[in-house]
């Protein structure tokens, strides 16, 4: 008889790392559960394969505590029994930069080759829904094969587990989904009844949606230990299936079977976010918006600060700490688990979540800062202290730059390097104890107090690179009064903003004419949902800062004016409240608008201070657009989805495990247009939006969402039961002080020809300083070499291909280069310029090995498929 289906067996386990428990309560079961592993598969030849979870950090927390056991673990992996990697955790792929999920299988892949091949599939389980760009990224690393559970639906263009995925670019993957979940195979009973009762619908189930009829049965689950008795399972799940074959697989042999009916396989683009079959907990991005930003804010100082900057310095003789800067990634790439930076987790774990950014981000603040020191230190020997300005970005730069500096004068002038009177505007001073500038001063008794100079000045900074302002005490600079003569409460070159009754802003743009009216109003609504999701209460009550109080303060500066909006809303303390219509509960909202006499930028910074609990807050930005799209970035390109998702008119009926609400989110930037005309919206950390209106369309982007419960049941916008467990999670309340910022860019032409996904890269990279005072707390010696004052690495257009990351190799002496077009509709040529003489230049994949042709280049130049990125290796003379 003719098998109907062919039942592959995996033995493996799931491993949260942290989850409603900590690492070091999961450690001790890791190091058990690892012991029964090795042994079963050193003394069983029967046993073939476990699979360790696609994640090398698993393997870190073992050794941490069993060192002995790497030869026992290498032996296994070169034998093919354990399968290992190839990522170093379990990534989110939605809220994470696309330079994180690189580095993510960089260096879990690294950590396999110690042991032997990584498993060559892009496997993620649990994780909350996958973006558009993982073919991409997988095909980088040479993976063709991706697993996956959550965010598939028949509306994507096929009902079968087997398809091809690409990415907008035409990086393709096969994928294989898991519909039924990673844990059917869990704890398999041994008797004929559990056993049938366990599978007799889900086999059919499995069958029905498989194209080649090699169903998969994975055994094991969450923190499951090995399943001892999985031969005597089998031997009667033969038993009671005959026409059904029982065998013991890895994932790879299940894809050469997929492989090999490739023909038959329907082709998927996009993003998979579908909440039909499966939750996928699209609202997530707005957990825990506090751990949210600290996570962008690391990312950003690693990959647009740090990274170029040591690069710089590696190219001016200095070292490339890859140690410290893996160390760094490390603790960073712990918190992109799917638990871990959905902020799905217990108070304690999150607690250990923000001491990791901690960590990282005190790390990331004091490598900068040495390199900073280290070129100024060894620039030609001075007289005068120095101001040192370094631009990160790969384009010359026209900044207003607010710093402080310290000296032992009451005051100084700006000088550049060819003696002019550098203008500057005086923002603050104040003294300063010597103590604290060098111990040393006050040890030998010398007790002179410091100023500390906050001050605010215009420069054009070259690209990639740094310029060198001089510092002369006790002379009188050229300072600058503020100069304001607009009735306007702000008002340049580009913009005429006005404030309205209600404390929202009105903003007319002088080029387009166009005007954006109640900006910046604050939305505080209910939320009766958890950790996972957002969920409005059955009695929702809606109030905004017009029912509140306000009021402003202007302050205006040489190159820089202020406005300062401070809201008081009475709101309900609690869900109990808002259903009375009480509100003893208070909601703070300090909007700093910012607005530079020369920039097209209207920023905002803004402080929350939280006092009730289980509630949304938004802040909205309306815009004159009709439009039914909106664009957003993601890893390596950017993606149009629709405002309104059609299914939320059946989703009920239809019977999905979550409302496919139209909440989406961003990395960096979302844009409204029509037309010729948009508007950008630019964000650090705040990755969560949603388009509102009937005509006119506004930004309601999230600034924080307060709930006091991991898990809970019968959410209005997701029936049924809880997702996780139901614990309590005061701190996920977010009471208190919240800091973040975002940024109005508006745009005539297309987001690629005004250089969008840029301006949000600008915005994104501060211009830093280093002030050089002759007096130091850590001491430094000088090298045998000397820096110049001036420096530009390389050069790129502000528009068409982005720059995505710049370091030294991993194991050699050339910079890698890394560029994408972030269009998805329109290819891009690209020509970067390197301001060193270039000796070899090569393409490579993502791991940073030459690509299979090997040719050299003379440099680096295009075309860009849409959403594509290109890696490059660049050896320069140094």
């Amino acid at each position: 008889m003719k098998a109907v289906s062919r039942v592959h067996i995996t033995p493996h386990m799931h491993w949260d790392r942290e989850w409603y428990f900590t690492t070091e309560a999961s450690r001790i079961l890791l190091v058990n559960n690892m012991e029964e592993i090795l042994t079963r598969l050193e003394q069983d030849a029967e046993y073939k394969y476990y699979v360790l979870d696609g994640q090398t950090a698993v393997l870190e927390d073992y050794f941490a505590v069993k060192p002995e056991s790497r030869p026992r673990v290498k032996a296994l992996v070169e034998a093919g029994k354990l399968i290992v990697g190839p990522w170093y955790t379990q990534t989110d792929t939605t809220l994470v930069s696309g330079e994180s999920i690189v580095r993510n299988l960089m260096y879990g892949m690294s950590d396999c080759m110690a042991f032997g091949e990584p498993m060559k599939i892009g496997y993620l389980p649990d994780s909350f829904g996958m973006s558009s760009q993982l073919p991409h990224i997988y095909n980088g690393f040479g993976i063709t094969r991706t697993m996956f559970w959550r965010g598939c639906s028949e509306r994507h263009g096929t009902d079968k587990t087997e398809f091809l995925w690409q990415s907008q670019d035409g990086s393709e993957v096969t994928a294989q989904v898991l519909p039924l979940g990673y844990a059917i195979g869990k704890y398999l009973p041994e008797d004929e009844d559990g056993l049938r009762k366990r599978l007799d619908a889900w086999l059919e189930v499995l069958e029905k949606a498989s194209v080649t009829k090699e169903i998969l049965l994975p055994n094991g689950h969450d923190q499951m230990p090995l399943q001892q008795n999985i031969f005597a399972v089998m031997d009667k799940l033969r038993e009671i299936y005959p026409q059904r074959q029982f065998v013991m697989s890895r994932f790879e042999e299940v894809f050469d079977h997929i492989d090999a009916h490739r023909d038959e396989l329907a082709t998927l683009k996009g993003e998979f976010i579908d909440g039909k079959y499966m939750r996928v907990h699209r609202t997530i991005g707005s957990t825990r918006m506090d751990i949210k930003i600290a996570h962008a804010r690391i990312e950003n100082k690693i990959v647009n600060v740090l990274e170029p900057l040591a690069t710089l310095a590696w190219t001016l003789g200095f070292e490339y700490h890859h140690g410290l800067l893996e160390k760094m990634w490390k603790e960073i790439l712990k918190n992109h688990a799917h638990d871990s930076i959905g902020c799905c987790c217990s108070d304690k774990v999150h607690r250990e979540v923000m001491s990791r950014f901690e960590l990282a981000e005190d790390m990331a603040d004091n490598l900068t800062c040495f390199y900073m020191r280290k070129i100024v230190d060894n620039m030609p020997q001075s007289d005068e202290d120095k101001l040192v300005m370094f631009n990160l970005t790969p384009w010359p730069r026209e900044e207003v730059i607010n710093t402080t500096i310290r000296l032992r004068a009451s005051q100084f002038r700006l000088l550049d390097d060819k003696g002019n009177d550098i203008p500057y505007y005086l923002r603050s001073a104040r003294e300063i104890d010597p103590g604290l500038i060098d111990r040393q001063i006050v040890h030998y008794g010398n007790y002179e107090p410091f100023m500390e100079f906050d001050i605010q000045f215009n420069q054009i900074l070259p690209s990639m690179g740094y310029r060198t302002l001089f510092i002369e005490p006790h002379v009188t600079g050229k300072l600058l009064a503020p100069e304001y003569a607009s009735a306007a409460l702000l008002e340049n070159a580009f913009w005429k903003i006005t404030l309205n009754e209600d404390g929202s802003l009105r903003l007319r743009d002088k080029e387009s004419g166009l005007i954006y009216d109640r900006a910046l109003e604050i939305e505080e609504s209910s939320d009766d949902g958890d950790e996972y999701d957002y969920s409005p209460s059955r009695e929702e009550w809606r109030l905004t800062s017009a029912q509140g109080e306000h009021d402003v303060e202007v302050i205006h500066e040489a190159w820089q004016s202020r406005a300062v909006i401070r809201h008081r809303m009475a709101v309900p303390a609690n869900l109990a409240e808002r259903s009375a219509r009480h509100r003893t509960g208070m909601l703070e909202a300090e909007l700093t608008v910012i607005l530079s006499h020369n920039s097209r930028r209207i920023d905002v910074e803004a402080r929350l201070g939280n006092h009730a609990n289980d509630h949304r807050v938004r802040v909205l930005i309306p815009t004159p657009f009709t439009t039914e799209a909106v664009l957003a970035d993601t890893q390596f390109g950017s993606l149009t989805r629709p405002v309104r998702d059609e299914a939320m008119a059946n989703w009920q009926k239809e019977g999905w495990k979550e409302a496919p609400l139209p909440v989406w989110n961003l990395l960096n930037y979302a844009v409204l247009q029509e037309r010729r005309n948009g508007m950008a919206l630019f964000t650090e950390g705040l990755r969560e939006f949603e388009v509102t209106g009937e005509r006119q369309k506004t930004f309601a982007l999230t600034l924080l969402r307060g709930v006091g419960l991991l898990g809970k049941e019968d959410l209005l916008l997701r029936p049924g039961r809880p997702s996780g467990i139901k614990m309590p999670v005061p701190d996920s309340q977010v009471r208190g002080q919240l800091r973040c910022r975002f940024s109005l860019f508006t745009f005539t032409g297309t987001p690629v020809s005004a250089g969008v996904a840029q301006q949000a890269k600008s915005w994104l990279t501060p211009v830093h300083c280093y002030n050089k005072i002759p007096w130091d707390a850590m001491k430094l010696n000088r090298t045998a070499f000397t820096t110049p004052g001036s420096y530009s690495l390389l050069t790129l257009s502000p528009n068409g291909c982005v720059l995505s990351a710049l370091k030294k190799a991993e194991d050699r002496d050339e910079m890698i280069v890394r560029l994408y077009n972030p269009s998805e509709t329109q290819s891009c040529d690209v020509a970067l310029s390197v301001n060193r003489v270039v000796l070899a230049c090569c393409e490579t994949n993502m791991n940073e090995m030459p690509d299979a042709a090997g040719e050299e280049s003379a440099g680096i130049s295009g075309p860009f498929r849409p959403c594509q990125s290109r890696t490059f290796s660049v050896r320069i003379e140094r």
